[in-house]
């Protein structure tokens, strides 16, 4: 039997394919909602038959956030190769954006927050599951990033399982206000990156400053005396999104670090800069009304969300910074 295919029927049928894989690409374009940490712990806890203990919240909310990587609409984007999500660029933004802080947080838990001090042994649950987060992002074939990072987030389950065991002694989490300092530490690099990324975006001129402050340091190769910064038109976007995930992961574990060390805050009057730490970062998570993201220039006829996202990054990048210098007062 021979079909005929008319032209009109060949356009009407990739019209129709091109609306549908753009409207399957807008709903998979919808970021997360905030999510409720304390419903979530409460409901975790009845479920597991325990009580929480310190370190119980913190280690849900990595859990939760990583979760969320592949827990949304669409799935978890970054790798695909198929459409419409090989054309979509700012979800995998928003999703790497989170990653990072997700690979903080795994770190210092491994690291810091797990172990009584240097010279102690690493938890095995943890060692097993930061390594499975640092794979690549994009790697679509065996093993995929989902298929490492679900790895991953099973050892966590298990660690807090044994963490919220009483018979269990070798899991443990040490709210101290060192292991905290050596983490915001971290999030101050991130955030402040993150801040001069976006500030980029109208293009400006920066003094080098790589060797302020020190008059007898020096560097691999020479660079200019004056920077010149601007961020490709192609990627702002991009940018504005990474910004947003991050500050979106972020804010989940403030939340949680405001209930498993909230003796070390109180003793430090340091309760008041971790809320308003998680005020700004809930404002730079406010609906986005436009339909795409605008780079007016500065002050210009047009606005520049990524210069707004921006300001909010700094505000809580400069509290964190007060945060950490209340933390290192006896």
């Amino acid at each position: 039997m021979n079909l005929k295919f008319s032209p009109k029927l060949v356009s009407s049928v990739l019209l129709a394919i091109f609306f549908l894989f753009y409207f399957i690409g807008v709903y998979w374009s919808f970021e997360p909602a905030e999510m409720d940490l304390k419903s979530m712990v409460k409901a975790d806890a009845i479920a597991d038959g325990v009580t929480p203990v310190i370190g119980y919240t913190t280690t849900t909310a990595l859990i939760r956030v990583t979760e969320k990587l592949w827990d949304k609409p669409g799935g978890y984007l970054s790798n695909d190769a198929m459409p419409p999500s090989v054309f979509l660029d700012n979800i995998p933004s928003w999703e790497f954006g989170a990653l990072e802080m997700i690979r903080d947080m795994s770190l210092i838990m491994r690291q810091g927050f797990s172990r009584s001090q240097s010279q102690s042994l690493e938890n095995k649950q943890l060692k097993a599951a930061q390594p499975r987060f640092n794979i690549d992002s994009t790697r679509w074939a065996f093993p995929s990033s989902e298929g490492e990072y679900q790895k991953g987030v099973k050892s966590l389950y298990q660690y807090r399982k044994e963490l919220a065991d009483p018979s269990t002694q070798n899991a443990q989490f040490y709210a101290r206000a060192d292991n905290l300092r050596s983490w915001l530490k971290e999030v101050e690099k991130r955030l402040g990156s993150y801040s001069q990324r976006l500030s980029a975006s109208v293009g400006r001129e920066q003094a080098n400053t790589d060797l302020a402050g020190d008059n007898v340091a020096v560097q691999s190769t020479a660079t200019a005396t004056n920077l010149t910064l601007k961020t490709s038109w192609w990627k702002i976007d991009n940018e504005f999104y990474e910004a947003r995930g991050a500050a979106w992961a972020l804010l989940h574990f403030l939340k949680a670090i405001e209930i498993d060390f909230d003796s070390v805050l109180a003793k430090k009057n340091a309760k008041a800069s971790l809320q308003q730490i998680i005020k700004e970062l809930e404002a730079s998570q406010q609906s986005i009304w436009s339909p795409m993201i605008l780079n007016g220039d500065g002050f210009g006829f047009l606005a520049n969300h990524s210069l707004v996202m921006a300001n909010y990054i700094s505000r809580a990048n400069a509290a964190i910074i007060d945060l950490n210098e209340l933390l290192n007062k006896g």
